[in-house]
């Protein structure tokens, strides 16, 4: 977020580790959001696209995050951190196709190896942060 844009809106959202029932509950709320505003549709389907592959990686391989949601007047800026295994090879995990996820979660249809590519394709922006063993840090900036 650049410091002199104003924030339209904040939001934040608990995520658990494991919990597939509410899983796409955050993702929802922020498409819904951004429509009723009446965004333009590209800018709506990429940040829905980013904030439920983001949602999905925390579901998926953390014990529990949280995305933090804002809209500023320049841009939609998406933070979601987890406490979680941490990412070992950021580089080789934005691989398409690369994927950690043990293989009752790819049978479930998930953990495909495309959410950080997809996250980073529908961005304008993205940086991650990662510690092994205590969790990671994604921010995703995309411009209105």
């Amino acid at each position: 977020m650049t410091p002199d844009a104003d924030v339209v809106f904040v939001e934040t959202f608990d995520i658990k580790g494991g919990d597939f029932i509410k899983a796409g509950e955050a993702s929802g709320a922020v498409k819904r959001y951004l429509k009723e505003l009446g965004l333009p549709s590209d800018v709506v389907r990429r940040t829905a696209i980013a904030v439920y592959e983001a949602e999905m990686n925390v579901v998926v391989h953390a014990y529990e995050g949280t995305l933090r949601f804002a809209l500023t007047d320049e841009a939609i800026v998406i933070e979601v951190a987890d406490r979680g295994p941490g990412i070992a090879d950021i580089e080789q995990a934005m691989r398409e196709g690369y994927s950690t996820a043990p293989p009752e979660i790819q049978e479930m249809g998930f953990g495909a190896g495309m959410g950080l590519p997809n996250m980073d394709k529908n961005t304008d922006k993205m940086t991650i942060e990662s510690k092994v063993g205590e969790g990671t840090i994604v921010r995703m900036v995309i411009y209105l």
